[in-house]
This record gives structure tokens, C-alpha cells and sequence, in this order.
């Protein structure tokens, strides 16, 4: 592919969740006076960007996916002062910011919403989505339509001041904006978009960026759930009509005046729809996540109905993400892990014992530095924080989205005694799988209480591993997660048109054991080579040349074979 060398492409980002991060005054919360404190570690991890998920003033409903006012901060994060000293602060170490942009909805509690239902003629009503109700044969008052909402509720609120319906396609705090109001779009370009890169930051990350079109007759969905009242609404409402029109004029109005990166959260299109997203002659985002990876075993209309997955799987996963930008002048991402996600050393390693975790986090690690696109790293992940233990019980979950799904499992099957049936516990295996909690426990610093991550109770609690797992045991080991990462994005680095922009062809693409693969730009050419099973693997390479060792995951290997959870990388040298 012909390589278009901009900033954002070559980039490592490293993904911050505020509340999990640093607490620097003891109040249990983290806040961003903590990431400063931190931005020298991130430096030395080798990140280029910083990606703060939300910080804005909010009710915390969805911890901060629900703004209440897009130009103050939330208080336990911090003020505007300190705000601002982050975004010199990164600067100074060379390190660029760029923030969630959120603006599908608002929470009930902005000041536009308050107004909005406070009477049918206010001039901002139709600044979100109001309907009048249904009512059958019986004259019982019902939604506009059967939409459930992402987080398992009806995605209509009544609202009796003014005997209506609004839209939240997620909690019911979060009511939807109405983007076909040219005006609200105005005042979201100004508020939400401007106001901040006039402060200076380099991008944003945009939440759920296919979803603000929405088709006119609000039909009702298809049926997916037999017998049941409400539907999954995300075929419904995901890429509208108007949904390109909408993020066309959010670049010309806005974010082609400044220097900065987009990266769209567009959710599950085919290839041809996303690459609408994201060609460069669309001008629309920079890039956008592809879910293919992290959505392995899951539901297409639940998360917590999972199936599990394959190594065959995973395979056609990373290919497909690979391959999406190739032929075309579009540009990707590679993640693993988000604050959406559970923790990929959980989930695609083995975490038994200490030693297998940290295996085969510097597996994963070797995986994805070597993999085409611009690299995304989640706060914790560089040190291989895994999963919340399977012991602890729903009230040590605090995500809206776990807990409506466990109220609904409990409501749907009328079940009153949950200890003891076998439903809820299947779902809290599942939980323990792929919760978004996982990604949300604090940030394991040290040893001490709390991990270091406060000096107080945290607002939830640190997983319980915190003692083996945590930052200062690993910085300074050359033989810990974190000194692996390093390397791996020295490397990354050093042979970016190979693992940045490189094509790769899949080896042995049956085996059940081993993901090998080459990345190849122009003559130059890396072999990689993973055992993603917990037994030795024969290896023997069918790749023509001299192999150079780049990197390694074990101190001592042997030729012929790899031990479990053994990863290597190659530099392939012509005869």
C-alpha cells in the first residue's frame, strides 16, 4: 500500500478511564491532578497519544457518558485549571490529547434537556426526540415502538408534564438528541467540538458515532426475541439516512480547521458502509474501531449470551481488521482491550497461574504491536490486569449496563431465590467474562492497600490480585509486562512500514494451536509466530530465508517447538 505518513497513523495511544486512573486527594475517585502525576510513566511506556474518556460534568449515571454540561468538568475529576494544565502538560512531554466526544445524547440533567421538557412550545423541545404514546384496544398507553434500549430497557421514557415519549437508546438519563434540528447540531459543533480544540487538545474519540440518524417513521424493529414486548433496536437505528450528511458537515463546519484525529466508535457494518466512514476522500473520521476482535463469542444482539470462539475465529477476526484499509485510502485501528471491553489477557490468554498471565500478556502484546493500524492500549493493560474474580457477587459490579441485564434476567424469569438458581449463575459466569466492569476496577500502582491507587476506599473495588499485579513491582524489570511493552513499541516503531502499515498473509490458517502470520512491505518481511494454547506446539517455519530474532515473550526456546502461550517475532532476511 502506498504509505501516507501522518501523525495519528503511527501512533500508540493510551486509553485513561478518570475515575479508575489516579486518585491524587484521597477522596476514593480518580481525578485528573492523578493523571498528571502520571503523565511521565506514560511518556516512558512509549505512548504517543492519550485518549481521556469522559470528564465533563455529568451526573455519572453512565460514568460520564450522561453530560450535564459540556464546558465545566465533573468536580471529583477536578476544575477547568486542571484541565488545562493536562493539556500543557501532555504537550510539553510531546504527547498529544484528544477526548470522548458524546454527543448522541446529553443527560436528563443539561440544561437543553430541562428546557426541552418543560413544555410542548419551548424552543428547544424538538432538541431531542419526543412521540406521543400507542394505546391498544384497551386503551393502556404504550411506547411509540418496541425498541429495547442497549442497556435492556424500554428505549422510550414517558414524561407526564407533557403526556410524551422521549428517545434514549441507552439509559433513560441519557435522552437522544435530535440531529435533524439543524440548530442543535449548530450548538453541539460549538459546545461540545470547538470550544475544546480552541483549548488546544488534538482529536476526539466519537461515542457511538453511527447512531445520530435516525429513520423518520420509527418503525418497530424486527422481531429477534420471540414473545417478548420489546426488540433490539440496534438494526433499526445504526448508519440512517442521514448519518454521513451529518458527520460531512461536522468536519467542514469544525474539524477541518485544526490539525487533529478522529476515531469513530461506528459499531457492527459491513466493510462497504464503514469504509463511507472513514475514506479519506469522504472526510468524515480519520479511522474507526472495527469490533470484530473484541466481540469474539458474543451475541449479535447480547453480550451476555456467549458462545465463546476459536482460534480460527480470532484469526479471521485480526484478518478481516488487517485487510479492512487495503486497496483503499481509508485508514483502521488495532485494539484489544477499552473501557467497553473485559481483559484481554482473560479473555484470549490464560490467567491460572501468575506466570501463565504474564505470558501471555506479552503474547497479546507481541500480537497486536505487529498488527496494521494505528495501536490502541487500555489504561492497565500494559502491566496484564485481568478480570475481576468470578467469586465476587453483583453488588461488587457497578456498570449500568451489567446490573439492568441481571434485573431483567431476574424480571423475565420471575426469579426469587437467585443464589440458588442455575440462570443466574450461568449469567455470572458470563460476567465474569465479559463485564465492561473489568476494564473499570482501579489501576493496580502498587502493593499497598488499595494498590496505591488511593488512600481511601476507591469508588469500586481493586481487583483482588492487586499485590502480584500491579506498576511499581514491574516497572524497571526487564522481565515484566510493562518492560515487554516497551520493547514491543520500540519495535513497532523502528519497523513501522512492516507492522504499521504491513500486509499480512496467514500461515497455517487450521491450526488450532498456533497463529503465524507474515507482515510484508515491499522486499522486507517479519514472520510472527504464536502459541495460543496452554500445550507445546511443533514449529517449523515454511517461510523461504534467514530468520532474525526481533523479539521474544520467553528467556530460552527451543527450535523445533514452542511452549504454551510462547510468542515469537522474526525479521526475515533474503538469501
Amino acid at each position: 500500500m502506498t504509505k501516507d505518513y501522518i501523525w495519528w497513523k503511527d501512533a500508540t495511544i493510551y486509553q485513561i478511564w478518570p475515575a479508575s486512573y489516579k486518585d491524587s486527594n484521597n477522596d476514593g475517585v480518580g481525578d485528573i491532578p492523578g493523571i498528571i502525576s502520571k503523565l511521565d510513566y506514560i511518556k516512558s511506556l512509549g505512548a504517543d497519544i492519550i485518549w481521556l474518556s469522559p470528564m465533563y460534568d455529568s451526573p455519572q449515571d453512565d460514568m460520564g457518558y450522561d453530560i450535564s454540561n459540556y464546558n465545566t468538568i465533573y468536580p471529583k475529576y477536578g476544575t477547568m485549571e486542571d484541565m488545562d494544565n493536562l493539556i500543557s502538560g501532555c504537550h510539553k512531554r510531546e504527547i498529544k490529547l484528544i477526548l470522548d466526544l458524546v454527543v448522541n445524547h446529553t443527560s436528563s440533567e443539561h440544561d437543553w434537556f430541562k428546557e426541552s421538557k418543560s413544555s410542548r412550545d419551548n424552543s428547544k423541545r424538538d432538541w431531542y426526540v419526543w412521540k406521543p404514546a400507542r394505546y391498544d384496544s384497551e386503551g393502556k398507553r404504550h411506547p411509540p415502538n418496541n425498541w429495547k434500549s442497549f442497556f435492556s430497557e424500554s428505549a422510550w421514557e414517558y414524561d407526564e408534564t407533557t403526556d410524551e415519549y422521549y428517545l434514549h437508546l441507552f439509559a433513560k438519563s441519557q435522552p437522544d438528541l435530535n440531529w435533524e434540528n439543524e440548530t442543535t447540531r449548530n450548538a453541539i459543533y460549538e459546545y461540545a467540538l470547538d470550544f475544546w480544540f480552541k483549548k488546544g487538545i488534538d482529536g476526539f474519540r466519537i461515542d457511538t458515532a453511527g447512531l445520530y440518524s435516525k429513520d423518520q417513521s420509527f418503525a418497530d424493529a424486527p422481531i429477534v426475541s420471540p414473545g417478548e414486548e420489546l426488540q433490539f433496536c440496534g438494526n433499526s437505528v445504526n448508519n440512517g439516512p442521514r448519518i454521513h450528511e451529518f458527520h460531512k458537515e461536522m468536519f467542514e463546519k469544525v474539524t477541518s480547521k485544526y490539525d487533529v484525529m478522529t476515531v469513530g466508535e461506528v459499531g457492527h457494518c459491513s466493510r462497504e458502509d464503514t469504509l463511507k466512514y472513514v475514506s479519506a476522500k469522504e472526510r468524515e473520521m480519520s479511522m474507526v474501531f472495527l469490533f470484530d476482535l473484541v466481540s469474539l463469542g458474543y451475541s449479535s444482539t447480547d453480550r451476555y449470551q456467549y458462545d465463546g470462539f476459536s482460534l480460527k475465529d480470532l484469526k479471521d477476526a485480526i484478518v478481516k481488521q488487517c485487510n479492512f484499509i487495503f486497496g483503499t485510502d481509508a485508514w483502521s485501528t488495532m485494539f484489544i482491550e477499552n473501557h467497553d471491553q473485559a481483559r484481554a489477557v482473560t479473555r484470549f490468554g490464560n490467567t491460572k497461574t501468575l506466570d501463565n498471565t504474564f505470558k501471555s500478556a506479552k503474547l497479546i502484546a507481541l500480537m497486536q504491536a505487529t498488527l496494521t493500524g494505528t495501536l490502541f492500549i487500555y489504561q492497565g493493560q500494559e502491566i496484564g490486569m485481568t478480570n475481576l474474580p468470578r467469586s465476587w457477587d453483583i453488588s461488587e459490579y457497578k456498570d449500568i449496563e451489567s446490573n439492568n441485564a441481571y434485573q431483567d434476567l431476574l424480571k423475565t424469569h420471575n426469579i426469587s431465590d437467585p443464589e440458588n438458581d442455575s440462570r443466574v449463575k450461568r449469567f455470572m459466569d458470563t460476567l465474569a467474562l465479559v463485564s465492561r466492569d473489568h476494564a473499570r476496577s482501579p489501576v493496580q500502582w502498587t502493593a499497598d492497600k488499595h494498590g496505591g491507587f488511593s488512600g481511601t476506599k476507591p469508588w469500586m473495588r481493586v481487583n483482588d490480585n492487586y499485590k502480584e499485579i500491579n506498576v511499581e513491582s514491574q516497572v524497571g524489570d526487564p522481565n515484566s509486562v510493562f518492560s515487554f511493552y516497551q520493547k514491543c513499541l520500540v519495535l513497532r516503531r523502528q519497523y513501522k512500514d512492516l507492522f504499521v502499515y504491513g500486509d499480512i498473509s496467514v500461515l497455517d490458517y487450521e491450526n488450532p494451536q498456533l497463529f503465524s502470520y507474515v507482515k510484508q512491505s515491499g522486499t522486507s518481511k517479519a514472520y510472527v509466530v504464536l502459541n495460543f494454547s496452554g500445550e507445546p506446539a511443533k514449529f517449523e517455519s515454511s517461510v523461504p530465508g534467514t530468520l532474525r530474532l526481533l523479539n521474544t515473550n520467553v528467556d530460552d526456546f527451543k527450535d523445533d517447538s514452542l511452549s504454551p502461550w510462547e510468542g515469537r517475532v522474526y525479521l526475515v532476511e533474503q538469501l
